[in-house]
């Protein structure tokens, strides 16, 4: 266990543990909440995130269904076990949100957007992406909600058959660029730039252990909407 998170097995080694996964007649039986505007949802993940195939988005909402917070990651393509997305799910929540583990009942609602190739239909990754989120879930005190696919045919809302074409997987291409994902120190912006290089071997940042997904881009709600985490 490492920094509160179950790692589990070595993504690449082989084993005979059984893989979690759910399977779409499970999930849509499960009771899953209802999106009140689908299309308005995945449009504002969207433009806070702009994902790419492969990218999965995770956010959290309100009782009435507003986004409090949002972070997006890029897990290993080759992962296949729900296990390890629940990982990743679970440490993005642990930075961008505080648990609801000491409420009786969940308030919010933690939902899933997963960019990728393919046809919109469910897929075994998918389910693998749905067992996840609902484990990611309850450990962090929230209520499991809504899994929504991002294909090039457009959106999907897996479970439910709601769906639109836009955004698509490829409309990441129509928005403004966002390519930083971490700012290096202050002192090392603040450097000469022959010092700069200098500096980024000595940082501590420059080598860090390698987790099995990289973080793509973590939102900050304006504290004027109300909507705000912390």
């Amino acid at each position: 266990m490492i920094s509160g998170i179950d790692r589990g097995q070595y993504p690449l080694a082989r084993s005979s543990a059984p893989r979690r996964v759910l399977d779409l007649e499970t999930w849509t039986a499960s009771g899953i909440p209802l999106l009140r505007d689908p299309r308005e949802f995945v449009l504002e993940l969207h433009q806070r995130h702009l994902p790419q195939p492969g990218t999965t988005v995770v956010a959290v909402l309100d009782a009435l269904q507003r986004v409090t917070a949002s972070a997006s990651f890029a897990p290993w393509p080759h992962d296949a076990d729900g296990w390890l997305h629940r990982n990743a799910i679970l440490s993005h929540l642990r930075r961008v949100t505080p648990h609801d583990l000491r409420l009786t009942s969940p308030a919010r609602t933690a939902v899933l957007l997963r960019c990728r190739e393919g046809a919109a239909d469910w897929t075994e990754q998918d389910g693998a992406w749905m067992w996840a989120l609902r484990d990611a879930a309850i450990l962090h005190g929230l209520r499991c909600g809504a899994y929504v696919s991002l294909t090039q045919s457009g959106w999907q809302i897996l479970g439910d058959g709601r769906h639109g074409r836009n955004p698509h997987a490829g409309s990441w291409a129509d928005g403004p660029v966002h390519t930083v994902t971490e700012l290096p120190p202050r002192t090392a912006l603040e450097a000469p730039r022959g010092q700069r290089a200098q500096h980024a071997e000595r940082s501590p940042h420059a080598r860090r252990p390698e987790l099995p997904w990289s973080p793509a881009r973590v939102t900050a709600i304006e504290p004027a909407r109300r909507t705000g985490t912390r």
